[in-house]
């Protein structure tokens, strides 16, 4: 039995920071992935999407350019380089590449080798499926293993419906766009997840029909109003018919495809199925319970600090962990903000709580969405003293250079004019989401924000312009301006 400093299971970002992390600090760090270095995973659904969108942007942009002085005839989809183009896409990402990097420094990545080499580092790979066998030992194809610490990033894997009839009918998630065989004449998309409405509008401008099923009475209900509905008004312009409230109870294949039945009594045809419901974490190979780890069906139990709440040896990362009071978060990226917070709780032992007050979230459809830290619903369940600035985007230089005016940005401000959450939306405005982080983290005050010099011409300058609406024509207090009126008569 090998004795282990610290073993990560699974490789995906959040493990891979960790392992990073922990390595740099010169601790003897081993991960096992059961998956090839070069195999097909879920977590490659997210990156496929947003080049799928960012292609039929494109094709929209072509088709629209027009307005711009730009015609542009006979635009069509080559599908199969298009699924190259998913697939390389995949292939390139920046978790898939540190996997690369450090498995093309060991052995063997299939089921059963229980061997690694160092990769560099100080970070051993073993590709071997690993699952508990007591509070401190893995077993990993024929060995076993006895851990000091431990990390569990096993991610997660697409959540799919229990609907009769679903097993014979035509069906993928979002982890195999890259594998349907032509683009899809009727596509059904079930949830309107945001990885579900950004395939949505990605189909219907590449050409397909596309029908989104929703379970809820709203399209991205925990988003304010001002911010959702031109997302949904947009999503009808390109022709995606919208099932909003609509519960599917049963799958069936048709000759031309599939049909959901749901509680309404509607018949939903199309010729392809697509599941966007979500995640689910991927738990039951890891056996648990041998391990006396404490786990639901939302993730594994853990503390604020990451570290479970039943094996005080073992922590979790990523979408896999259900912090109590926060619970997880199935669509924004937690990687590097886990491994920060384990890094302090588990190598330095001191204090850490995670915080997901500043969380970022992004839609790259059009317009886009993008939003840091708390809606303005959410700021007034939590404070008395709760102000929204907003800012549209018509007269921007930007916006007029760019052929749109539509748009706005939005600041939610708590006691004191602190700033609790930024917003925006409209086309281009992903990038501002940087700016929004950068301000919540640091703390950034109001008026440092309304007298920010920035690049000409930008969107920003609408965030600028939000911010200086509480200041205007309160810049000088009375005592100053009599000090310049008494000034100015002077020779």
């Amino acid at each position: 039995m090998r004795d282990l400093d610290v073993a990560i299971i699974g490789a995906g970002a959040a493990g891979l920071s960790v392992a990073a992390m922990a390595a740099g600090l010169g601790r003897k760090v081993t991960v096992f992935e059961r998956a090839p270095a070069d195999h097909h995973r879920p977590a490659d659904a997210a990156i496929m999407v947003k080049a799928l969108l960012a292609a039929a942007h494109r094709m929209q942009g072509l088709r629209q350019g027009r307005d711009l002085g730009i015609v542009a005839e006979g635009v069509t989809v080559d599908w199969p380089r298009l699924r190259h183009h998913l697939a390389a896409t995949a292939a390139g990402s920046a978790g898939r590449s540190a996997l690369q990097e450090l498995a093309g420094h060991g052995e063997g990545h299939g089921e059963g080798h229980g061997e690694g080499q160092e990769a560099g580092h100080g970070i051993e790979v073993i590709g071997a499926r690993a699952f508990f066998t007591g509070p401190d030992r893995i077993q990993a194809g024929d060995r076993s293993y006895r851990f000091r610490r431990a990390v569990i990033a096993a991610g997660c894997e697409p959540l799919l419906p229990d609907l009769p009839g679903l097993v014979n009918a035509p069906w993928c998630t979002p982890d195999g766009l890259a594998e349907l065989p032509a683009l899809p004449m009727h596509l059904l998309v079930l949830g309107g997840t945001p990885m579900g409405l950004e395939a949505a509008q990605a189909f219907a401008r590449l050409g397909s029909r596309v029908s989104l099923i929703e379970a809820s009475p709203n399209l991205l209900a925990q988003e304010d109003a001002e911010l959702r509905l031109p997302l949904r008004e947009a999503l009808r312009r390109d022709g995606v018919g919208l099932h909003e409230n609509t519960r599917v109870l049963a799958a069936e294949r048709t000759g031309a495809g599939i049909a959901l039945l749901t509680a309404e009594g509607a018949r939903i045809e199309g010729s392809h199925l697509l599941i966007a419901l979500g995640e689910t974490p991927r738990l039951a190979p890891l056996d648990l319970a041998a391990g006396g780890i404490a786990a639901s069906e939302r993730g594994i139990a853990t503390g604020r600090d990451l570290r479970s709440r039943s094996n005080r040896r073992v922590w979790a990362a990523g979408n896999v962990a259900d912090p109590e009071g926060l619970g997880p978060r199935r669509f924004t990226r937690l990687a590097a903000r886990h491994a920060e917070v384990i890094a302090r709780s588990m190598l330095f032992r001191r204090r850490a709580v995670l915080d997901y007050a500043r969380l970022p979230l992004r839609l790259d459809t059009t317009p886009q969405l993008v939003r840091v830290g708390l809606t303005a619903q959410q700021a007034r369940e939590r404070h008395r003293e709760v102000e929204v600035l907003r800012q549209d985007f018509s007269g921007l230089d930007a916006t007029l250079a760019g052929g749109t005016v539509t748009g706005e940005v939005q600041l939610v401000l708590g006691p004191g004019r602190t700033l609790l959450g930024a917003a925006a939306v409209g086309d281009g405005v992903g990038e501002l989401g940087a700016l929004f982080t950068l301000a919540l983290e640091r703390g950034v005050r109001l008026h440092e924000l309304a007298t920010l010099d920035l690049p000409w011409p930008s969107l920003a300058e609408a965030a600028r312009l939000a911010a200086d609406k509480p200041y205007a024509g309160q810049r000088f207090s009375p005592i100053l301006r009599r000090l310049a009126s008494w000034l100015g008569r002077l020779p």
